[in-house]
């Protein structure tokens, strides 16, 4: 029975990796207030008030994102004990050659006029095989009320409800996501990544270019009514809902000039275990495969199970408050993209918090006709304080990306990158540790 339930889940996924392409192209109804997945979408934040079509009854869309990536990666982690035969801290071995394709599927509903409804699905991931939900909710730019006093809130009003993506700073907006890879201009995302689903509502308001939102969400990546044990260190059992603002200007000055900043704060008193994940919230996985992850010979783990390669959890689970400053600046071709993160917080088994800062810059040229050719530079390092350590450590790195959007539905892109950690400790398997190399990823998005 498991065997055949497989075969019509591997049978279907291929279904509609090779038909729905087509019967979605032909006709697509249009949508208000909604982020394409092609490249009319790239430099698009939270959707704009002003995106508006005539309501003309109940419309269903179809889309996807389909990334296939070839790596050529090599690490090494000279200064850690224990590194090398069947010792504790040998590196997963690793060769050159093509990922497993990753796939989303997006549908989008215009259920009323300025009242949409979003689900997204991994159909293919580095952590999952199976086909399931990432998240969805509903979004009201409109409300079905009669009067004065509601119209001319809406008109500067959104609220969105459900399971969803997490609205804390702006680097989510142009990251990886599974198989839509189109909006980042380079292969992966930061460091210390902030991606998380969690269940709650978010209320905007936008005029003139400015821009405020408030949000609260369970805090966790997943429904629970479970109760938690205490721990010696922590006897709080509260589950407090997590809380976030978002604030910022973002103008078009000119033709050949925009500009946005936003500052971001999210914050969790007390999450009863071990939920809060919004530095590990990404179920999809890294788009750098297998790279600085431990690998003992004959007792190799699942390459599925290694999805966070190459990134950094500080691990604050238990209580977290975290703050983001975002900066995006495009002129003509020319565009440059700064964060600057502080984050502090512990876990249920400590009693002091620790802290962790990110910076990162980037800047991208396109070129072109209509920019569809584009090469940038990105830097981004973290310091950070890990449980049980005495010591700051410290990851560095560089990337040089470039790519081709041969149309606004499929981008060919590749990047080079260089990372290194630094002050980790000889016990630790990341001592001295670096990776280097490339990868060429081709992408659809639709």
């Amino acid at each position: 029975m498991k065997l055949q339930l497989n075969k019509f889940k591997i049978t279907f996924t291929f279904f509609l990796l090779a038909v729905l392409p087509l019967a979605v192209l032909a006709q697509q109804p249009k949508l208000s207030n909604f982020r394409p997945y092609d490249k009319t979408g790239m430099h698009m934040f939270e959707t704009l008030k002003s995106d508006t079509v005539p309501f003309n009854g109940l419309a269903v869309r179809w889309g996807a994102g389909f990334t296939q990536q070839f790596q050529n990666l090599k690490h090494e982690n000279p200064g850690a004990v224990n590194n090398t035969g069947t010792g504790a801290n040998r590196l997963y071995p690793i060769k050159n050659g093509f990922m497993t394709a990753q796939a989303n599927l997006f549908m989008d509903v215009q259920l009323a006029d300025g009242i949409k409804l979003n689900v997204t699905s991994y159909m293919s991931a580095r952590h999952h095989n199976e086909f399931w939900v990432k998240g969805g909710y509903i979004q009201f730019d409109k409300l079905p009320f009669n009067g004065a006093f509601w119209n001319n809130l809406m008109k500067i009003a959104t609220i969105k409800i459900g399971h969803f993506e997490v609205n804390y700073g702006d680097q989510h907006f142009r990251r990886s996501d599974g198989g839509q890879t189109l909006y980042n201009p380079f292969i992966e995302n930061y460091i210390m990544d902030q991606f998380a689903t969690e269940i709650g509502g978010e209320v905007y308001l936008q005029k003139n270019g400015l821009f405020g939102m408030i949000g609260m969400t369970s805090g966790m990546i997943k429904g629970s009514i479970d109760s938690f044990p205490v721990t010696p260190q922590d006897p709080n059992t509260a589950r407090n809902p997590s809380i976030y603002f978002k604030g910022g200007i973002d103008k078009q000055v000119n033709q050949d000039l925009r500009f946005r900043l936003s500052a971001s704060l999210y914050t969790n008193s007390s999450n009863a275990g071990s939920g809060l994940t919004l530095f590990s919230g990404d179920r999809t996985g890294s788009n750098y495969q297998n790279v600085m992850e431990k690998g003992v010979p004959g007792a190799l783990p699942a390459s599925t199970a290694l999805y966070t390669s190459g990134r950094f959890n500080p691990g604050f689970s238990k209580t977290l408050t975290a703050t983001m400053l975002n900066g995006f600046i495009k002129y003509k071709g020319f565009e440059t993209f700064g964060t600057y993160e502080f984050a502090n917080g512990r876990t249920k088994a400590e009693t002091d918090k620790r802290n962790a800062t990110q910076f990162a810059i980037e800047g991208i040229y396109r070129f072109g006709k209509e920019e569809n050719l584009f090469i940038g530079y990105r830097y981004n390092t973290v310091k950070a304080r890990l449980a049980g350590f005495t010591a700051d450590v410290k990851l560095n790195r560089s990337s040089f990306a470039a790519g081709w959007f041969l149309t606004k539905n499929v981008l060919l892109k590749g990047e080079m990158v260089n990372q290194q950690y630094v002050d980790f400790p000889s016990a630790d398997y990341r001592s001295l540790g670096k990776f280097n190399g490339y990868i060429i990823e081709a992408v659809v998005g639709f």
